[in-house]
């Protein structure tokens, strides 16, 4: 059978049909990496199109499949010839659920937030080819071999096309069809773990971080040294070398998730660059939307080029030139070209024609004055040629300690914020976490501000960065974790208390209600799988079957079915 017969385009192997008396549920373990993996091409009549999708029965609704479709391929304007490769960010259509989800907690409450698990988005890595072929009608074979996924890996899956994209273009769908097979055994992605994902006679490693070892200034996100294959990207200098005298400006940008626009000379430029400007926060999560490569086909067009309200906070990677004058009115542009040429800061008024130089189009001013040694130091390796390795390590540790200061007299405040453990009664319910005030939390900087050598408006920088994304998404996760962090210690001091000696007085109602209050609160601790030893959830379990022991009969067959 042909596999490109357009009768069975998008036939592939089943994920109900292939049962395996080891794997419980098929494609279960592809699924904790990998959504599907797409075949595009481009049809004479239909323009872009889905031909293959591995597995079959992955459900992708239309939207979501037309949206693959037109990021999957360079626009014109790039001139990709060859091989090219690059990723994109795509919205998941409202409603629909992840096949994983029973495991995704797990996973995402041990690994640092910025390599977290998406819920409502997809990340798409793709590896194009436009060669020049006399047996196709428009000249040139077109295809688009596409990883789609809800990690954020892009190093990772950029080598997996590395090996299995040549290949595929070569011996088609039996090829792919064994490396998802293949990809089908990998171990799930656990954090703290050193993983060996073998594909095609190659075995990729892995080291995702537990997310507890962020914090620590002389820990590197990544152990560069030790991996094949790494989740994000080690040469941010590539990015950023035409750009590093404004890196202050940049970081700024992202920290307080302005919106931005970066105008590229290809896919590749544009989605690496945005990436890497959303890393450059790490480890803070960035909260706003971002599309690493954005078209005028985008299903998001106009919600993001609306001129009636303000730009929303996202950053859009575009390379097709109409787009210079579609955001001319967006506040911050960055319109690159040769990344070794320098760019300069340029005022928003000369964003005007299609042939704009390169440049940060902005009105942007930094709270905070440049760090003119660290750049000097940069600037220095470019001109003795130091490995872009080194480079990016020392530009992504800077980074690092940099949003660290910023976020560690934040952290030390939201400490203040949590009721003192001795006033924990098991008697009681447990105190409140005490509201979060701005004017409060100046006042600390007097005494704990940010541990660096910078100088400049800090206060300005915070006040700002209160009313950005990226502060309430820092917020909401820390309370949560402070929650969490409370009910915890109240368990405790709950299964440290003598439950027995406190029944012996009480009516039957109160004796009741004390056991039903104490199921729902092992029922959560194993839930959402708190931090608090089995062994005393097992003491409390037993303690709770000793009290009801203790009550007639009637209750007793009442409170077991329940």
């Amino acid at each position: 059978m042909d596999p490109f017969d357009s009768s069975d385009s998008l036939e592939g192997p089943s994920k109900t049909a292939a049962t395996n008396a080891e794997v419980p549920v098929p494609w279960s373990r592809f699924s904790a990496w990998l959504e599907c993996v797409c075949v595009v091409t481009f049809d004479l009549e239909l323009g872009q199109a889905i031909e293959l999708v591995y597995p079959h029965d992955v459900k992708l609704t239309e939207k979501e499949k037309t949206s693959i479709c037109y990021l999957s391929f360079p626009d014109s304007y790039s001139g990709c010839l060859g091989d090219t490769q690059f990723s994109f960010r795509l919205r998941q259509s409202v409603g629909r659920s992840s096949s994983w989800f029973g495991h995704e907690d797990a996973y995402n409450r041990d690994a640092p937030v910025t390599l977290q698990k998406e819920h409502a988005h997809f990340h798409g890595y793709v590896y194009f080819r436009q060669v020049k072929d006399a047996s196709v009608k428009r000249g040139y074979f077109q295809k688009s071999l596409v990883v789609v996924s809800r990690l954020p890996f892009g190093n990772l899956f950029h080598s997996l096309l590395q090996v299995i994209a040549p290949e595929y273009f070569e011996k088609h769908e039996p090829c792919l069809e064994t490396v998802c097979n293949e990809i089908d055994q990998w171990p799930a992605p656990v954090p703290g773990q050193t993983l060996n994902l073998p594909v095609m006679g190659v075995v990729m490693q892995v080291r995702i971080l537990w997310m507890e070892k962020l914090f620590r200034t002389n820990i590197i996100l990544i152990h560069f040294s030790m991996l094949f294959a790494v989740l994000i990207d080690l040469h941010v200098i590539r990015c950023f070398q035409s750009v590093l005298i404004h890196m202050q400006m940049l970081w700024e940008l992202m920290l307080l998730g302005e919106p931005v626009v970066v105008m590229a000379p290809s896919p590749t430029v544009s989605s690496e660059t945005v990436l890497a400007l959303v890393s450059a926060i790490a480890p803070l999560r960035y909260c706003g939307d971002y599309r690493p490569y954005f078209t005028i086909h985008d299903s998001e067009f106009k919600e993001y080029t609306t001129r009636t309200q303000a730009p929303p906070n996202v950053i859009l990677g575009v390379t097709n030139p109409f787009f210079i004058k579609t955001f001319h009115c967006w506040p911050h542009i960055i319109r690159l070209g040769d990344l070794k040429m320098s760019v300069k800061v340029k005022k928003l008024a000369k964003l005007k024609t299609l042939d704009t130089k390169t440049g940060i189009y902005t009105a942007y001013k930094t709270f905070l004055h440049k760090d003119k040694s660290f750049i000097k130091r940069l600037l220095k390796g470019i001109q003795k040629k130091r490995p872009s390795e080194v480079q990016s390590a020392i530009l992504r540790r800077h980074l690092l300690e940099q949003t660290e200061s910023f976020i560690l007299p934040l952290e030390r405040y939201l400490e203040s914020l949590m009721p003192p453990q001795r006033s924990m009664s098991p008697w009681k319910t447990p105190p409140q976490i005490r509201s979060f005030s701005q004017d409060e939390f100046m006042k600390t900087l007097e005494q704990a501000g940010p541990q660096l050598t910078l100088k400049g408006d800090w206060t300005g920088l915070y006040r700002r960065f209160f009313r950005s994304p990226n502060f309430d998404g820092w917020y909401r996760l820390r309370h949560r974790e402070m929650t969490q962090k409370v009910e915890c210690l109240h368990l405790e001091a709950i299964c440290a208390a003598d439950l027995l000696t406190w029944n012996k007085d009480k009516s039957e109602v109160e004796i009741v209600d004390l056991i039903l209050k104490l199921r729902e609160k092992l029922m959560k601790a194993r839930k959402h799988q708190l931090p608090v030893k089995e062994e005393l959830l097992e003491k409390l379990e037993q303690s709770i079957q000793t009290i009801i022991s203790s009550l007639p009969e009637d209750l007793q067959t009442l409170l077991h079915r329940q």
